[in-house]
Protein backbone atom coordinates (compact mmCIF):
# COMPACT_ATOMS: atom_id res chain seq x y z
CA UNK A 1 0.00 0.00 0.00
CA UNK A 2 1.50 3.36 -0.93
CA UNK A 3 1.39 6.16 1.51
CA UNK A 4 -0.62 9.40 1.17
CA UNK A 5 1.43 11.52 -0.52
CA UNK A 6 3.85 8.78 -2.21
CA UNK A 7 6.21 10.25 -4.94
CA UNK A 8 9.03 7.91 -5.81
CA UNK A 9 11.89 9.04 -7.07
CA UNK A 10 14.67 7.57 -8.37
CA UNK A 11 18.51 8.08 -7.29
CA UNK A 12 20.23 10.15 -9.97
CA UNK A 13 23.41 12.34 -10.51
CA UNK A 14 22.22 16.12 -10.48
CA UNK A 15 24.45 18.62 -12.02
CA UNK A 16 26.97 20.39 -9.46
CA UNK A 17 24.62 23.35 -9.11
CA UNK A 18 21.99 21.52 -8.43
CA UNK A 19 18.30 21.13 -10.07
CA UNK A 20 15.24 22.98 -8.20
CA UNK A 21 12.47 21.02 -8.47
CA UNK A 22 8.59 21.15 -6.45
CA UNK A 23 6.32 18.72 -4.89
CA UNK A 24 2.84 19.62 -3.96
CA UNK A 25 -0.03 17.88 -2.42
CA UNK A 26 -3.43 17.38 -4.28
CA UNK A 27 -6.69 18.02 -2.07
CA UNK A 28 -6.94 14.52 -2.15
CA UNK A 29 -3.87 13.91 -0.61
CA UNK A 30 -4.13 16.57 1.94
CA UNK A 31 -7.54 14.82 3.48
CA UNK A 32 -5.78 11.59 3.56
CA UNK A 33 -2.84 12.81 5.28
CA UNK A 34 -4.91 15.09 7.71
CA UNK A 35 -6.62 11.99 8.47
CA UNK A 36 -3.08 9.93 9.08
CA UNK A 37 -1.63 13.00 11.76
CA UNK A 38 -5.35 12.92 13.77
CA UNK A 39 -5.95 16.43 12.69
CA UNK A 40 -8.66 18.55 11.30
CA UNK A 41 -7.76 19.50 7.54
CA UNK A 42 -4.64 19.89 6.06
CA UNK A 43 -5.63 23.27 3.56
CA UNK A 44 -2.18 23.24 1.91
CA UNK A 45 0.54 20.98 1.11
CA UNK A 46 4.18 21.68 -1.03
CA UNK A 47 8.13 21.69 -0.96
CA UNK A 48 10.51 24.07 -2.90
CA UNK A 49 13.78 22.13 -3.12
CA UNK A 50 17.33 21.73 -4.66
CA UNK A 51 18.57 18.41 -5.28
CA UNK A 52 22.84 18.11 -5.12
CA UNK A 53 24.96 15.37 -5.42
CA UNK A 54 26.24 13.67 -1.94
CA UNK A 55 29.43 12.37 -1.89
CA UNK A 56 29.17 8.40 -1.95
CA UNK A 57 26.53 8.25 -5.33
CA UNK A 58 23.66 10.30 -2.93
CA UNK A 59 21.74 13.25 -2.71
CA UNK A 60 21.78 16.34 -0.73
CA UNK A 61 18.25 17.70 -1.17
CA UNK A 62 17.25 21.15 0.92
CA UNK A 63 14.32 23.31 0.73
CA UNK A 64 11.20 24.68 2.32
CA UNK A 65 8.57 23.08 3.50
CA UNK A 66 5.21 24.71 3.90
CA UNK A 67 1.96 23.55 4.83
CA UNK A 68 -1.61 24.83 6.22
CA UNK A 69 -2.44 22.47 8.80
CA UNK A 70 -5.75 23.29 10.96
CA UNK A 71 -6.12 21.60 14.25
CA UNK A 72 -8.27 21.96 17.50
CA UNK A 73 -7.47 24.26 20.34
CA UNK A 74 -6.48 22.86 23.65
CA UNK A 75 -8.66 25.12 25.32
CA UNK A 76 -11.59 25.91 23.24
CA UNK A 77 -11.47 22.76 20.98
CA UNK A 78 -11.94 25.77 18.34
CA UNK A 79 -10.06 24.95 15.17
CA UNK A 80 -7.12 26.97 14.72
CA UNK A 81 -5.11 27.43 11.04
CA UNK A 82 -1.22 27.62 11.23
CA UNK A 83 0.93 28.40 8.23
CA UNK A 84 4.25 26.38 8.75
CA UNK A 85 7.44 27.34 6.57
CA UNK A 86 9.91 25.45 7.77
CA UNK A 87 13.33 24.50 6.54
CA UNK A 88 14.37 20.87 5.64
CA UNK A 89 17.51 19.21 4.41
CA UNK A 90 17.47 15.11 3.46
CA UNK A 91 20.49 13.13 2.23
CA UNK A 92 19.40 9.69 0.15
CA UNK A 93 21.96 7.40 0.59
CA UNK A 94 22.50 4.78 -2.76
CA UNK A 95 21.17 1.31 -1.35
CA UNK A 96 24.62 0.56 -0.33
CA UNK A 97 25.37 3.24 1.28
CA UNK A 98 25.84 3.83 5.34
CA UNK A 99 23.45 5.46 7.70
CA UNK A 100 24.90 7.77 9.54
CA UNK A 101 24.91 7.89 13.90
CA UNK A 102 25.43 11.52 13.81
CA UNK A 103 22.42 12.83 15.71
CA UNK A 104 22.13 16.70 14.83
CA UNK A 105 23.08 15.50 10.95
CA UNK A 106 20.83 15.61 8.00
CA UNK A 107 17.87 13.19 8.06
CA UNK A 108 19.06 10.01 5.81
CA UNK A 109 16.70 8.07 3.45
CA UNK A 110 17.86 5.16 2.00
CA UNK A 111 17.35 4.22 -1.74
CA UNK A 112 15.63 0.44 -1.77
CA UNK A 113 18.05 -2.01 -4.14
CA UNK A 114 16.00 -0.70 -7.46
CA UNK A 115 17.53 2.81 -6.78
CA UNK A 116 14.17 4.40 -5.69
CA UNK A 117 13.16 6.74 -2.64
CA UNK A 118 9.83 8.00 -1.50
CA UNK A 119 10.28 11.66 -1.47
CA UNK A 120 6.88 12.07 -1.00
CA UNK A 121 6.66 9.88 2.39
CA UNK A 122 9.96 11.68 3.88
CA UNK A 123 7.97 15.01 3.17
CA UNK A 124 4.90 14.15 5.31
CA UNK A 125 7.23 12.84 8.27
CA UNK A 126 8.47 16.56 8.44
CA UNK A 127 5.47 17.42 7.92
CA UNK A 128 4.14 15.38 11.10
CA UNK A 129 7.27 16.16 13.41
CA UNK A 130 6.58 20.22 12.36
CA UNK A 131 3.30 20.42 13.68
CA UNK A 132 1.99 22.27 16.68
CA UNK A 133 1.46 19.66 19.70
CA UNK A 134 -0.67 21.88 21.80
CA UNK A 135 -2.45 24.42 18.91
CA UNK A 136 -3.81 27.37 20.81
CA UNK A 137 -6.37 29.81 19.31
CA UNK A 138 -5.39 33.54 19.66
CA UNK A 139 -6.27 34.23 23.30
CA UNK A 140 -7.60 31.37 24.34
CA UNK A 141 -7.32 30.73 27.70
CA UNK A 142 -8.25 28.02 31.15
CA UNK A 143 -10.16 29.94 33.55
CA UNK A 144 -12.08 28.78 36.12
CA UNK A 145 -14.54 30.31 37.99
CA UNK A 146 -15.49 30.09 41.53
CA UNK A 147 -18.86 27.90 40.82
CA UNK A 148 -17.49 25.97 38.15
CA UNK A 149 -14.63 24.78 40.93
CA UNK A 150 -15.69 21.59 42.39
CA UNK A 151 -17.13 21.68 45.90
CA UNK A 152 -14.88 20.24 48.86
CA UNK A 153 -14.67 16.38 49.49
CA UNK A 154 -16.61 15.50 52.67
CA UNK A 155 -14.54 13.94 55.04
CA UNK A 156 -16.06 10.38 55.17
CA UNK A 157 -15.64 10.51 51.31
CA UNK A 158 -11.72 11.45 51.46
CA UNK A 159 -10.89 8.54 53.20
CA UNK A 160 -9.63 5.88 51.07
CA UNK A 161 -11.70 2.29 50.54
CA UNK A 162 -9.87 -0.44 51.78
CA UNK A 163 -10.35 -2.45 48.39
CA UNK A 164 -9.95 -5.74 51.09
CA UNK A 165 -12.66 -4.92 53.06
CA UNK A 166 -15.27 -7.38 51.67
CA UNK A 167 -12.75 -10.27 51.95
CA UNK A 168 -12.28 -9.31 55.44
CA UNK A 169 -15.80 -9.43 55.80
CA UNK A 170 -16.05 -12.84 54.22
CA UNK A 171 -13.39 -14.23 56.05
CA UNK A 172 -14.87 -13.10 59.32
CA UNK A 173 -18.01 -14.66 58.31
CA UNK A 174 -16.54 -17.69 57.87
CA UNK A 175 -13.87 -18.02 60.69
Amino acid sequence: MLPEFSRRQILTDPPQAGVEDRLEATPAECAALAERFGIEALKHFSARFTRKPYPGGGLFISGRLKAEPVQLCIVSLDPVTERLDKPFTLVVLPPDGTLSEEPDGPDEIQADATGHFDLGEALAEELSLSLNPYPRRAGAQLSLEPEEVAEPIEAAEATPRNPFAKLAALRGAKG
